[in-house]
């Protein structure tokens, strides 16, 4: 069996084992899989975490340890993570990073009185299925989408805004929260249409875009989808300006939609903080990197929930979760009474050309 790696005991400073109480936070990460750079790098992050508590907390005091299973980014696999963490007894687990496992696992670690904080996962209808036991560090699809309805009331005021989506659970989310935006500000949208994952043509869509007079398009989807609209609609004469997710932050963007991606205009998770390299370890991939600072995060809420709560029990650590912030590497911390993070979790960017030519994001945050 994969999915059990191993315990890491980061008890780095000497002391009477007696006379400390030892807690074990699960870390459930894709390992192996396609997502296995971004599974690594949450690894590195979360033992580096433990690590920190446990050096700051010295000899007296209750010392964390970190139990590591490989969930390959799968939903059967997680789940065999989360039956295997809860008959060991673990109450506390960090992931799982993608939305499709983190939904399998959820009723089961909710059975078990286990507690999830995860660094990754998405899905807008995650934390909007009752679960009392569930939060996440990074913004949910739900809170993208609000924030780009904001964006295009406040930057395009009075204008016709048509909202397009790839028919994907991701992609029908991301509009049904930019429309009810859009609604609640008494602008709404003069078209709802979809293009669908896969499609190489949008000349029929852009038609029907035209001749409902669009002068603004959210795209829920990802980067291929989006480019081809944005090139289609370039062709047919359609100025109007796109505002997208984190769907679109793909290398692959500005080679796909060429010219017509310039001025392109996406919400993104606010930037993680980088952390310093570890010691005597290979320097991290942009992918470890993009997961490591919301799972260090994630361990740390852990731990001062269980410190707030002055006991290892699960709904007390939940309930802790929903008080005042926390202070994390990713500044301050504060979840609602769902367990998503209540503000300041999302930013934009707009992609625009370089000196040299180049379309990119880097550096070009705009007011939201």
């Amino acid at each position: 069996m994969r999915a059990l790696i191993g315990i890491v005991t980061a008890l780095l400073l000497a002391g009477p084992a007696a006379a400390q109480t030892v807690v074990r936070i699960g870390l459930s990460a894709p390992l192996t899989g396609p997502d296995a750079a971004f599974g690594q790098g949450m690894r590195l992050a979360a033992e580096q975490a433990i690590a920190d508590l446990n050096r700051a907390t010295g000899t007296s005091g209750r010392k964390l340890a970190l139990v590591v299973a490989d969930d390959a980014g799968e939903a059967k696999q997680g789940a065999v993570v989360a039956r295997r963490f809860a008959a060991d007894g673990i109450r506390l687990v960090v992931g799982a990073l993608e939305s499709s496992v983190a939904a399998a696992v959820a009723p089961l670690y909710e059975d078990a009185g286990v507690v999830l904080v995860t660094p990754g996962a998405s899905w807008a209808a995650l934390t909007q299925r009752g679960y009392g036991n569930i939060f996440r560090v990074a913004p949910g699809d739900a809170q993208q989408g609000a924030a780009a309805g904001r964006y295009l009331l406040v930057h395009e005021p009075g204008r016709r805004i048509g909202v397009v989506h790839d028919r994907t659970t991701f992609g029908r989310d991301l509009a049904d929260a930019v429309s009810r935006t859009l609604k609640a500000g008494g602008d709404p949208e003069v078209a709802f249409e979809s293009l669908p994952r896969g499609s190489r043509d949008a000349t029929e869509l852009v038609t029907t875009l035209k001749a409902a007079r669009v002068e603004a398009v959210y795209f829920g989807g990802l980067a291929p989808e989006a480019a081809t609209l944005l090139r289609a609609m370039r062709d047919a004469g359609l100025g109007a300006r796109m505002v997208a997710s984190d769907g679109i932050l793909d290398r692959d963007f500005a080679s796909l939609a060429a010219t017509a991606g310039e001025g392109t205009v996406m919400t993104v998770p606010v930037e993680p903080v980088r952390l310093p390299e570890a010691k005597g370890r290979p320097p991290r991939t942009a992918e470890a990197d993009a997961v490591a600072g919301p799972t260090y995060a994630a361990v740390e809420v852990l731990a001062q929930a269980l410190d707030r709560a002055k006991s290892q029990d699960s709904r007390r650590v939940a309930a802790a979760l929903r008080g005042a912030p926390f202070r994390t590497i990713q500044g301050e911390v504060a979840f609602d009474a769902q367990g998503d993070l209540r503000e300041g979790a999302v930013s934009l960017r707009a992609w625009k050309r370089t000196p040299d030519g180049r379309l990119d994001y880097a550096g070009n945050e705009v007011a939201p």
